[in-house]
Order: structure tokens, then C-alpha cells, then sequence
């Protein structure tokens, strides 16, 4: 756990104890589809079935998201995010914002 920070959706992590709590955390992303994407991703909906264009950019559009809480948490002093949540809104057409977010904690293993 040195170098890793544990992260789950719940409000508590099995098998560790919450010392202390460091409050939120989040990060946020902004990702907007190119035109070129747009298209082939209306073409591709022609025929129906899953999107691989859209799936990688809402994937990656996380991930994103996901990283830079994680290095908010870090700068924090966490070693865990708990209660860990995505959230999505459009900004404006074509334009997404994507948040990570959840609760920065200092946990030990419990004995």
C-alpha cells in the first residue's frame, strides 16, 4: 500500500480501519468529441450495436478523471478514497464533463 491508494465505493474498506478522514477529493475533466468522431460515430449508429468510438471516450474521459483525484487524495496525505463516485454533465452540446469524486482517509490494517 506505500506507493498505492486503495479506493472503493463503499464507505468503509474491509479489513482496514479509518484513522482519520481529509475530506473530499475530486477530479474533473472536460472532454468534447471531434467532428470526425461525431461522424463516424453516426455512422456507426446506422447499423446499431455497441459504439467502440464512444466507449473509449467515455473510458478514457474516467480514467482521466479517476487520475487526477487520485493525485488530489495524494497531495492530501490519503492512503484510500472511500465512497468513491462518478458523476457526468454536459456542458454544452458535444461537451462532457466527467467528476470523480469521494472522501480522502489515512486507514491502517485493523488487527
Amino acid at each position: 500500500m506505500e506507493n498505492n491508494l486503495l479506493i472503493t465505493t463503499s464507505t468503509s474498506l474491509e479489513g482496514y480501519k479509518v484513522k482519520k478522514q481529509l475530506g473530499l477529493v475530486r477530479g474533473v475533466t472536460v472532454r468534447s468529441r471531434s467532428a470526425l468522431g461525431n461522424m463516424a460515430g453516426n455512422f456507426m449508429s446506422i447499423f446499431g450495436g455497441k459504439s467502440e468510438i464512444y466507449t473509449e471516450l467515455c473510458e478514457n474521459t474516467r480514467e482521466e478523471a479517476l487520475q487526477l483525484m487520485i493525485t488530489h487524495a495524494k497531495q492530501m496525505g490519503a492512503n484510500a478514497i472511500i465512497s468513491m463516485r462518478y458523476d457526468a454533465n454536459e456542458v454544452m452540446q458535444g461537451m462532457t464533463e466527467v467528476l470523480a469524486y469521494g472522501t480522502a482517509v489515512v486507514v491502517e490494517r485493523a488487527e
